[in-house]
């Protein structure tokens, strides 16, 4: 058939790749182990992005040609959830304005949310932290993204730390944010509203750094199986490493925790004297 002998063909069959099909299956693997470790979320450009600063040589579009050829994509984002008709969408102004350095506790908290990979679906993580120790007050964890993620993680921080002044809370203009009720709890509970200009992270840039910070020291390479184990997980990170343990920078080498009870130890030799 087609003018192909038998013995001919399998002698074809049965020959070693070329070295191109052998470089190309090594770098297809190492491709797929980069978009693996990403969550199953990098496109192309990332991809070749992470493996030029791996020491890999290859040009864009040989990543993008493999890409297609493997059935690796990147995970498009999500849209937007849309506000249910007559919902307010309350938008306060940048009151912190990258002030990220008060004086003492309780004076400015910063909030967030991000999500984690399990094989049940997506976990979300909504935190509240006190600007003053980057210590974690607040923490909810839902397996939808709903403004009661957020509230929840809100409600934790002012129950912990029982604030008795004006609090400034700062988040981005994420939907949960924007809602009558989220700015009702701000009001009934002495905080004030503060958000991020929109498309601008760096507004937020505190809350950003946390989330990277978990997500490389204890997440990174895991996927859940369920979501109560990645609970667990990411309740032992944050409760009895992160705020009890962790040596922070900021904190003069302290753990937030101890960087606090230092503070607090000192404002009362202070007022002893």
């Amino acid at each position: 058939m087609f003018g192909v002998q038998p013995s001919g063909y399998y002698a074809w069959k049965q020959s070693p790749k070329s070295k191109r099909q052998i470089e190309e299956d090594r770098l297809t693997g190492l491709i797929k182990q980069c978009w693996l470790e990403s969550g199953c979320v990098y496109g192309y450009r990332k991809i070749h992005r992470g493996l030029r600063d791996a020491g890999e040589h290859c040009g864009l579009n040989r990543v993008y040609r493999l890409m297609k050829a493997a059935g690796i994509k990147a995970q498009v984002g999500y849209r937007k959830p849309r506000l249910r008709g007559g919902e307010q969408h309350i938008v306060t102004p940048n009151v912190l304005d990258r002030q990220f350095d008060p004086a003492m506790p309780n004076q400015a908290w910063v909030t967030d949310i991000t999500y984690i990979k399990t094989h049940e679906g997506w976990l979300y993580l909504g935190t509240v932290m006190d600007l003053f120790s980057r210590r974690v007050i607040g923490w909810s964890m839902q397996s939808r993204i709903t403004k009661e993620l957020v509230l929840d993680a809100l409600l934790m921080a002012v129950w912990r730390r029982k604030p008795e002044g004006r609090v400034l809370v700062h988040s981005d203009q994420g939907s949960q944010y924007t809602s009558y009720d989220w700015n009702e709890f701000l009001k009934e509970n002495g905080l004030e509203g503060s958000m991020s200009r929109r498309g601008n992270c760096h507004d937020n840039a505190v809350a950003e750094s946390f989330f990277q910070l978990l997500k490389r020291e204890r997440i990174k390479r895991k996927i859940y199986s369920t979501r109560e184990s990645a609970k667990s997980d990411i309740f032992n990170y944050i409760e009895m490493f992160y705020n009890a343990k962790r040596q922070h920078g900021f904190n003069n080498g302290l753990s937030p925790v101890e960087y606090e009870r230092q503070y607090f130890n000192e404002a009362e030799r202070r007022l002893v004297n």
